[in-house]
């Protein structure tokens, strides 16, 4: 029986790298939404810092089921490309704009009543008006951006990396620009406060999918030209049916903390705040073996399209060494320097005490995080999607949760202890993972089939 790791050559790192770098860049370059967002507004105050996480959690909860539906598309673009089958390349990423479309009405539906939920579930009354006006004025952005979920897939499978990164950081321009501006006004645009912050976010995320369709249009107009076979029921179930147990497993992981953050809500205004200043730093850092993730994705499923499972181990491999590599590093800034973390985020002297103590439990779960993002990412290439799934739900839901609840109530570590939970429901899908991934590469690897 063949060994499910392969030893990787220099040659595989080499190629992991040069498709990864460009990869983790875009990833980055999503996150410094997020991150810009709350940079600006934490200027205002913690009032303001609050009720955008907040909303920001509403709709990066929402969309994360979405994305996942999408990344159904991810295994079949990458085997297809690995098989140089471009009908079944084409159909896949139609399919994928059909998806993307039909995603909008559950979306909107979900974030239009943020705020009475907010309400019920004990959030701080002064920040749900704006947290739910936030999570409104996001929904028209949602479309342009599953759009361009699905542009980024197809250009990462066919290797065409350059427009999806300069694309991302023009846009990333934008909205620096226009976060500062709506925020705290300018000339005959008045101040919209936190709100601005929504508005600058809804418009580069259209910006993103109308510039990449025009910048690259020679790769991709060609791609939409009307497939009838796209529209033929049982493969659009098919590919939807991939992509549901990824859409779950991010939902799960996603709530899962954003359960934490609402807990955190529960205890103060400060307390959420510190929350979200130490999670957007860990959640920026977790981007670099996410944009691994991606890549190997994308290198094991052209191995396996093209019938080399030896390559798609190798792959996995890469992947691994390249992902807790970099998170090794991040783990010991957080351990070394958390206050010098904390205000570059704020200047709020309590909050930025607070998340100082939250910063180095962050760095204990960063390398077991790398493993496991990636660990996905490989089953991904794989076409393997129902396992994450299942391992989300007994490592976040029946491990870290609750030992999240019981460290910081009955226990009384407070915020601490609610993340040395996340600290260990990390670790233990990590492990689960792992096992997935050498049980499902031992032996030969099936291409997948809709059609």
């Amino acid at each position: 029986m063949r060994q499910p790791f392969a030893t990787p050559r220099r040659t595989d790192l080499v190629e992991m790298t040069r498709l990864a770098v460009p990869v983790v860049i875009v990833q980055v370059g999503m996150m410094l939404f997020g991150v810009v967002d709350t940079m600006v507004v934490g200027r205002l105050s913690s009032e303001a810092l609050a009720a955008v996480a907040l909303g920001h959690i509403a709709v990066i909860t929402v969309s994360s089921f979405g994305v996942g539906v999408l990344l159904g598309i991810d295994p079949l673009l990458n085997q297809a490309r690995g098989a140089r089958d471009q009908g079944s390349f084409r159909r896949s990423v139609q399919r994928g704009f059909l998806i993307a479309t039909a995603l909008m009405v559950p979306s909107a539906a979900c974030l239009l009543p943020v705020g009475p939920i907010a309400s019920l579930l004990g959030q701080p009354p002064e920040i749900v008006p704006l947290a739910a006006a936030y999570a409104r004025i996001s929904i028209p952005g949602l479309l342009p951006f599953y759009g361009w979920v699905v542009l980024r897939l197809t250009l990462q499978a066919m290797g065409r990396l350059r427009p999806i990164v300069a694309t991302v950081v023009v846009v990333n321009l934008f909205n620096l620009a226009a976060d500062w501006v709506l925020v705290f006004g300018a000339g005959p645009i008045p101040q919209l406060g936190p709100i601005g912050s929504a508005w600058a976010t809804t418009i580069a995320r259209t910006l993103l999918f109308v510039i990449l369709l025009v910048v690259d249009r020679w790769d991709l107009w060609p791609l939409l030209r009307f497939d009838r076979e796209a529209l033929r029921l049982q493969p659009l179930l098919r590919t939807v049916r991939l992509g549901l147990p990824i859409g779950f497993q991010l939902q799960l992981e996603i709530v899962a903390f954003t359960v934490i953050a609402l807990l955190m809500g529960g205890m103060g205004t400060s307390v959420m705040a510190a929350h979200q200043v130490a999670i957007n730093l860990a959640s920026l850092t977790f981007m670099v073996p996410l944009g691994v993730a991606q890549a190997t994705a994308v290198r094991v499923g052209n191995a396996i399209g093209a019938g080399n499972p030896d390559g798609a181990r190798r792959a996995a491999s890469s992947g691994l060494i390249l992902g807790a590599g970099f998170m090794t590093f991040t783990a010991a800034l957080f351990i070394a320097a958390p206050a010098l973390l904390a205000r570059a985020y704020t200047s709020v002297e309590e909050v930025g005490a607070l998340a100082a103590t939250l910063i180095p439990i962050a760095g204990f779960f960063q390398i077991v995080d790398g493993l496991q993002v990636v660990g996905a990412g490989v089953l991904r290439g794989a076409g393997d999607t129902r396992a994450p799934l299942v391992v989300n739900l007994l490592g976040f839901w029946l491990i870290g949760l609750p030992i999240s609840i019981v460290l910081g109530f009955p226990l009384g570590f407070g915020p601490q202890g609610l993340w040395w939970g996340l600290v260990a429901g990390l670790f233990a899908v990590a492990g689960f993972l792992l096992v997935r991934v050498a049980w499902r590469l031992r032996g030969d690897i099936a291409r997948l089939a809709v059609d």
